[in-house]
C-alpha cells in the first residue's frame, strides 16, 4: 500500500511540475505528461515501475475523454457540418486507413496489423489542434471549421474502431462471427441503453438536482458515467465506448453544461496520468534498434498525412491556403492513437517493436505541431502562390474601406462587445474600423452597413492597413490574452503612444497587459459586481445619487485613467464640452526638451494640466509623483481642457512655455 500511495504522490508531484513548466514555455501539459513519463518510466530512470493499478486509474482518464465527446455529440450540429464531417472527414479516414493498410501489406504483415496501424494513425489530437487554433483565433476561419469538422469525425470513427480492434486476434474464420456477434452487441446495447435511458435520464437528473446538493450532484455523475461504462464492459465492450453513450444521453438534457464543467477537473487529471503511463511503455531500446521505422512513421504521420489531408480539401472546393493550413493543423496523431494501439497491444497481433515504433512517432508528431501552426502562415505562402494574391487582396480591401478614416477607433472583434462599443461610438460620432475572422458576421454586418471587414487584428500588416498609423485608439473587444499580448506587442513598436484598452475575462492578466502596454484593462468580472452591487442596492432603497457616486468611487479606485474625472455635474450641457478636462497622450521622441527633466521641474501644473500615468516600455503604467524622471520613449498620458494640453504639448516636445 505504501509504494502505491508513494507512486501516487510521485506522480502527482510530477504532474504539477510538468503543468507549470509547460504553461510558462506556452506548449500543450499532454507533451510534458508523455516526455516526464519517458524519463521516469522502467526503460529509462526506472523511478516509476510499470504497475498494473497505475494503468487501471489511468484508464479512466479516457473514460472521462470519451464521456465529454459524447457531450459534444450534437445533431443539429453534426447536420450543419454534414458536408465537412461525412464528405472531408470520411475521405481522410479512409485514405489513411487504406494507404497504411497497403503499405503494411506490402512488407508481409497482416490486414489486422494494417487495420489496427491506420485507425491508430488516422487520428488526430482534438485536445491539441483546438486548444492551438483557440490561441489564435482560428476556429471560426475556414481551415478551422474544417479542422473542427474532421476531427468530430475521427472522434465518432473511434467508436467502430473500439469495437473492431479488441476481436482481431481471432483466428480468420471465426473473424467474420465475430465482428457479427460484437456488431449485435452494439445494437442490442445502443438500443436499450438510449431507448430506456432518454426515458430515465432526465427524470433522474431533476430529482437529484431538486436536493441542492453539488457533492450529490457529482456522485450522480459519477454513477451515470462509471455504471455504463462497466455495462458495457459486461457486454462485451469498452468502458471508453459506455462512457461516450453516458455522455450522449446526459447531453439531451438542460444539464450538459453544468455536467461538463464538474467532470473536467477528473478528466483533466486523470487524462494527464494516462499520457505518463504511455510514456513509460517506450522502451528506449528497441526506439534506438528502430530508428529509422520511427523516422518513416513520422514522415508518414507529418509531411504525407498533411499533403493527403489538403488534396482532399481542394477536391472539396477549398482553396489552396486554406487546404494547406487544414493539413498543417492535423498532421499529428492524436490522444485516441493511444487508446487504439492499447487496445491493439492487449490482443498480442501487432509487433512490439512496430508498436513502440508508433507510439514514439505520435509523440514526435504531437511535438512538432505547435511549432507547425505557429509558423504555418509562412509556410502556406511558399506553398501556395494564390496565397500571396488573396492576402494583397484581403488587405487592399480593408486599405480602401479604412482609408477615409482618419481619427478613428479600431475595435479588434466585433462579438456582441464589440458590437455593443461600436453602437455606442456611432451615438457619439466617433468613427469605428472593425476587424473580425468570422466571416458570416462580417457577411451580415457589412450587408447592414457597419464598418467591419475579414482580418486578423494579430497581424501586422493587417492592423496597418486598417489605419493604425491615424487612428485615436486601439480596443481589444475579446477577452484573449494571449492574443492580446501579440496586439500590444506591435503596437508598441509601431506607435507606441497609440492608448490601447484591452477586454479580459478576470483580474489575473491585468499587470500583465499593463506591463506590455495597454492603457487600462477592462475586467469582466470587475464591471459584473459593480452591476449586481448597484442593482442590489436601488433595491435596498439607497437613494439613486448615492448609488452612483459609490459606484464612481469604486471605479476611480480600479481605473487609474478616470481617476478625479468627476470634476462637475454639467456634463449633459453640450456648450461646455470644450472646457471639460479630457485625455492626451504625447509621447517623448529622442529629441523632447522633456527628456531628464523630473515632473516637479516641469511645473505643468502652471498650465492647469495633470499628468495622470506615465507608460514606459516593459512597465505596467504608474502615477508619477513630481521626483519621476523622464526617458526617451515614456508615453504620457495628460488631462486637461483642449487648450491648456496644446501648451502642455508644445513645451514637452520643444521647451516653449
Amino acid at each position: 500500500m505504501s509504494s502505491i500511495l508513494q507512486n501516487l504522490l510521485l506522480l502527482l508531484a510530477i504532474a504539477v511540475v510538468t503543468v507549470v513548466i509547460c504553461r510558462k514555455i506556452k506548449l500543450p501539459p499532454m507533451l510534458g505528461y508523455l516526455l516526464i513519463g519517458m524519463v521516469i518510466g522502467p526503460h529509462a530512470l526506472g523511478m516509476i515501475p510499470s504497475s498494473e493499478e497505475a494503468s487501471h486509474l489511468a484508464e479512466f482518464g479516457v473514460v472521462f475523454l470519451m464521456f465529454t465527446l459524447g457531450l459534444e455529440f450534437n445533431l443539429a450540429k453534426l447536420k450543419a457540418m454534414r458536408r465537412t464531417v461525412f464528405g472531408l472527414g470520411l475521405s481522410q479516414v479512409l485514405s489513411i486507413l487504406l494507404l497504411v493498410g497497403a503499405i503494411v501489406m506490402l512488407f508481409g504483415m497482416s490486414w489486422q496489423v494494417g487495420l489496427a496501424l491506420g485507425a491508430a494513425m488516422a487520428m488526430s489530437s482534438t485536445a491539441m489542434v483546438s486548444k492551438l487554433l483557440s490561441d489564435r483565433n482560428e476556429l471560426n476561419a475556414p481551415h478551422g471549421q474544417n479542422a473542427f469538422g474532421i476531427l468530430l469525425f475521427q472522434d465518432l470513427a473511434v467508436v467502430p474502431f473500439l469495437i473492431m480492434i479488441p476481436v482481431l486476434s481471432q483466428p480468420t474464420e471465426q473473424l467474420a462471427a465475430s465482428l457479427s456477434f460484437a456488431a449485435l452487441k452494439i445494437i442490442v446495447v445502443l438500443t436499450l441503453l438510449l431507448w430506456l435511458g432518454q426515458k430515465l435520464m432526465r427524470p433522474w437528473f431533476n430529482l437529484v438536482a431538486k436536493q441542492h446538493s453539488s457533492e450529490l450532484f457529482m456522485l450522480n455523475i459519477l454513477l451515470i458515467t462509471l455504471g455504463i461504462a462497466w455495462l458495457t464492459e459486461l457486454a462485451g465492450l469498452s468502458l471508453a465506448l459506455g462512457a461516450f453513450l453516458a455522455g450522449m444521453l446526459i447531453a439531451e438534457t438542460e444539464y450538459r453544461y453544468q455536467v461538463e464543467d464538474d467532470i473536467r477537473p477528473f478528466r483533466d487529471l486523470l487524462l494527464g496520468l494516462f499520457f505518463v503511463t504511455v510514456g513509460m511503455n517506450l522502451d528506449f531500446a528497441i526506439l534506438l534498434a528502430q530508428w529509422p521505422l520511427i523516422l518513416a512513421l513520422v514522415v508518414l504521420l507529418g509531411p504525407v498525412k498533411i499533403m493527403i489531408i489538403a488534396g482532399l480539401a481542394r477536391l472539396f472546393d477549398h482553396s489552396p491556403g486554406t487546404s494547406w493550413r487544414t493539413g498543417f493543423a492535423l498532421g499529428q496523431g492524436g490522444e485516441f492513437a493511444f487508446v487504439l494501439l492499447a487496445l491493439a497491444a492487449g490482443q498480442n497481433f501487432m509487433p512490439s517493436a512496430l508498436l513502440q515504433s508508433t507510439v514514439a512517432a505520435i509523440i514526435l508528431s504531437m511535438m512538432i505541431t505547435p511549432f507547425l501552426i505557429e509558423h504555418s502562415d509562412k509556410l502556406v505562402l511558399r506553398l501556395a502562390s494564390s496565397e500571396w494574391m488573396n492576402l494583397a487582396a484581403n488587405l487592399h480591401q480593408i486599405a480602401v474601406r479604412s482609408m477615409a478614416n482618419t481619427g478613428h477607433v479600431i475595435l479588434c472583434g466585433y462579438g456582441r462587445s464589440g458590437q455593443s462599443l461600436g453602437r455606442i461610438l456611432h451615438s457619439e460620432n466617433i468613427h469605428f474600423f472593425a476587424l473580425d475572422l468570422d466571416p458570416e458576421k462580417v457577411r451580415e454586418a457589412g450587408a447592414a452597413g457597419e464598418s467591419v471587414v475579414f482580418g486578423d487584428a494579430a497581424k501586422r500588416e493587417v492592423l496597418i492597413a486598417a489605419g493604425l498609423m491615424r487612428a485615436r485608439a486601439l480596443i481589444v473587444t475579446y477577452a484573449d490574452t494571449h492574443s492580446a499580448m501579440k496586439i500590444l506587442e506591435m503596437v508598441h513598436q509601431i506607435r507606441p503612444e497609440l492608448p490601447v484598452i484591452v477586454r479580459t475575462q478576470d483580474d489575473n492578466d491585468i499587470d500583465l497587459l499593463k506591463n506590455a502596454g495597454a492603457a487600462e484593462v477592462v475586467a469582466e468580472i470587475m464591471e459584473g459586481s459593480l452591476m449586481l452591487a448597484s442593482h442590489t442596492m436601488m433595491l435596498l432603497g439607497v437613494p439613486l445619487n448615492r448609488v452612483v457616486r459609490r459606484i464612481r468611487e469604486v471605479r476611480e479606485a480600479r481605473y487609474q485613467l478616470i481617476r478625479g474625472f468627476y470634476r462637475g455635474s454639467n456634463e449633459e450641457n453640450e456648450d461646455s464640452d470644450r472646457h471639460q478636462p479630457r485625455l492626451h497622450t504625447v509621447q517623448l521622441t529622442q529629441s523632447a526638451h522633456a527628456i531628464g527633466y523630473t515632473i516637479g521641474e516641469l511645473a505643468l501644473n502652471q498650465l492647469h494640466v495633470e499628468v495622470r500615468s506615465i507608460r514606459r516600455k516593459n512597465q505596467a503604467s504608474t502615477e508619477p509623483s513630481n521626483d519621476f524622471q523622464l526617458q526617451n520613449g515614456d508615453v504620457m498620458v495628460l488631462l486637461g481642457v483642449p487648450e491648456n494640453l496644446a501648451a502642455a504639448e508644445i513645451l514637452l516636445l520643444q521647451g516653449n512655455r
